[in-house]
């Protein structure tokens, strides 16, 4: 394996947790909602994965088992904000500290458990090519999922009648209800949508990434995942191609860690953010792009009139 083969095969594992969370992320903030809650729902994920693998013997569980934890726990912010119309900034904060909290304690029993591995799925024929096979077509159910679902998050956003409906919601949630179309219906279904994916993305981090528990392993990635949608101003194609610049910033810290260049730790670890701080100030600096593809109702919860 060349070392090029190595490096682009260690930066799709970086990015595929970041793609699969943002894509989420993605379609909650077309709905109009801010869900800072992501990182919580990763490390649940990230635990409950280990834990039904580890109890099951089988991989493809503990990814159900991920995707339902980022569900759940992304239900009790559904019901706070939409049904009870609290503030979402202050409810999803509480969202990522109850999420990191509860994984330590469940984990707790888990840390330095051998886990179990989700296997790659080699496309017979395709994997063979040469370079070409390891990158496209040797990978573990996830990576595939996450490219499938920008397709379908594409398609569903700008090609389909609900996916309409849900940027009309998040665009002008008051015009959205005059006409009849149940806001407060499709923003749950996008924040469970939102869990599932953050969910996964803790799955493969602890199934695929590196297989074992260690207690808060997303690391920050679920706020690195929550600047990738400003950063791609709410699109699917920038989202991937966000992912995998943000993936492989991370893997040059990394690298240049093992090269040993005598820069602090600290500071080739802090890379990855430096580069997410220094994206959304670049975004922040052009107005009328920010403006243009913002979310109108973003943040702003919706009660409807009684």
């Amino acid at each position: 394996m060349s070392g090029f083969e190595a490096f682009m095969l260690t930066v799709i594992t970086a990015a595929t947790p970041l793609l699969l969370a943002a894509m989420g992320e993605l379609v909650v903030e077309r709905a109009g909602v801010l869900n800072l809650g992501v990182e919580g729902m990763m490390v649940m994920g990230a635990v409950s994965a280990f834990a039904a693998a580890h109890a099951s013997g089988s991989p493809l569980l503990g990814v159900m088992a991920g995707a339902l934890a980022g569900a759940a726990l992304a239900a009790p912010f559904a019901f706070l904000t939409q049904n009870l119309a609290t503030n979402q900034v202050a409810t999803g904060l509480a969202l990522t500290l109850l999420g990191l909290g509860l994984s330590g304690l469940i984990g707790e029993g888990f840390v330095g458990t051998p886990g179990q591995r989700l296997e790659a799925l080699n496309v017979p024929g395709l994997s063979a090519i040469p370079l070409i096979g390891p990158l496209l077509f040797s990978h573990d159910l996830l990576v595939y999922l996450s490219f499938a679902m920008t397709g379908a998050v594409m398609w569903f956003l700008f090609r389909s009648r609900a996916g309409l409906i849900l940027r009309a919601v998040g665009v002008n949630h008051a015009a959205a209800h005059a006409l009849g179309h149940p806001v407060i219906r499709v923003r749950w279904l996008a924040i469970l949508f939102g869990g599932v994916m953050a969910g996964l993305a803790g799955a493969y981090l602890s199934l695929a990434y590196t297989p074992q528990w260690t207690e808060n392993m997303t690391a920050g990635r679920g706020w690195i995942a929550l600047a990738l949608v400003v950063f791609a101003t709410w699109r699917p194609l920038r989202v991937l191609a966000g992912a995998y610049l943000f993936g492989a910033v991370w893997i040059l810290g990394l690298h240049a860690q093992a090269a040993g260049l005598g820069l602090p730790s600290q500071l080739l670890a802090a890379l990855p953010y430096m580069v997410t701080i220094a994206a959304l100030a670049v975004i922040s600096r052009n107005r009328t792009l920010t403006l243009t593809n913002t979310p109108a109702s973003l943040g702003i919860p919706f009660v409807p009139d009684r």
